[in-house]
């Protein structure tokens, strides 16, 4: 009997954004809990997730570290608390030096700028600070925690722009998320400007480089495909603002997935074209998990479309450094 030849895969091209995954704030913050462990030895306490990805908070638990939402869930110790990339507000160190807990700190630098800005630049001169964000995202938390309660009047929408009466619009500035749609932000802050047209910007724009490199190039990307793939978790920013960059430029099907595993495969049936990028927390393990999980069911060429280089990178908490040389 003579067997039926097997049934030709359909030909898929995917065009792989560059830059994507992981940004230098993410790297360092990974690399504080890693190298925490490796010096202090298990268990080191994280208190919320280091970043937003389930793949790497997972893999962060097999090595040793103790993931916590608030600091009572820590029992008196002399081993590391870290605090996650996206910062804190400020009650959460002074409660930590009051029960004296060996504090480190991963907030990304970035993030760390827009709370100086606040503080410094705006809070400390009287000015009134309008935050461009979104409401509960633990970064969001975390610089309006920075000053007293109403210091800091959060902006999500261009409603909320027109909507908004500051006290002195003489003495008003704007501060953002720094991981916002840069496209959104433009249209709140272009509404912010020309209804106040003293208010005052930052020295250097608040939204990341990671954010921003990461958006243009699936805006490259989007606009040339019939179906975009972010891997990435459902509650990080970044993530969620890549797919609706995607969206907007045109591509027909823009999907969010954690992994390989998250794909509805029948949806990506008759797809020629296909662009896949990572958010910034998303390591690339699981970008190439996706790729195999194409080159599966079609024949897959590959394409990379670069439209930045990134060489950024932060340096250490002091008392690491040593560790990581």
């Amino acid at each position: 009997m003579i067997e039926a030849a097997p049934t030709p895969r359909p030909p898929l091209e995917i065009l792989l954004c560059a830059p994507r995954g992981f940004c230098a704030g993410v790297d360092r913050a990974i690399q504080i809990v890693e190298l925490a462990l490796e010096r202090y030895g298990p268990p080191v306490y994280v208190r919320h997730e280091i970043v937003h990805n389930r793949y790497v908070v997972d893999s962060l638990k097999a090595k040793g570290a103790v993931f916590v939402e608030e600091l009572d869930e820590i029992p008196d110790t002399d081993q590391p608390v870290i605090f996650s990339a996206h910062g804190v507000a400020k009650a959460v160190p002074e409660a930590a030096r009051a029960r004296n807990l060996f504090q480190l700190d991963a907030t990304c630098p970035l993030v760390t700028k827009v709370h100086r800005e606040a503080e410094v630049l705006h809070r400390k001169k009287n000015r009134e600070i309008v935050l461009i964000g979104h409401a509960g995202h633990p970064e969001v938390i975390g610089t309006m925690g920075q000053l007293p309660a109403g210091a800091v009047h959060l902006i999500e929408t261009e409603a909320d722009a027109r909507a908004f009466t500051p006290g002195d619009p003489d003495k008003l500035a704007w501060i953002t998320q720094t991981t916002l749609s840069v496209d959104d932000t433009a249209a709140i802050v272009r509404i912010l400007t020309e209804r106040f047209p003293n208010i005052l910007a930052p020295h250097k724009d608040d939204i990341c480089y990671a954010t921003t490199n990461r958006q243009e190039a699936v805006k490259r990307v989007g606009a040339e495909v019939d179906a975009m793939i972010v891997v990435g978790a459902p509650n990080s920013s970044n993530s969620q603002r890549l797919r609706e960059v995607a969206e907007r430029v045109g591509c027909p099907l823009s999907v969010l997935v954690q992994r390989a595993a998250d794909i509805d495969w029948q949806r990506f049936e008759g797809t020629r074209r296909l662009g896949i990028t990572a958010g910034a927390s998303a390591p690339e393990v699981l970008v190439e998990e996706v790729i195999d999980g194409f080159a599966e069911r079609f024949d897959v060429t590959v394409r990379l479309v670069t439209t930045a280089a990134e060489d950024m990178t932060f340096a250490l908490p002091r008392q690491l450094r040593d560790a990581a040389e």
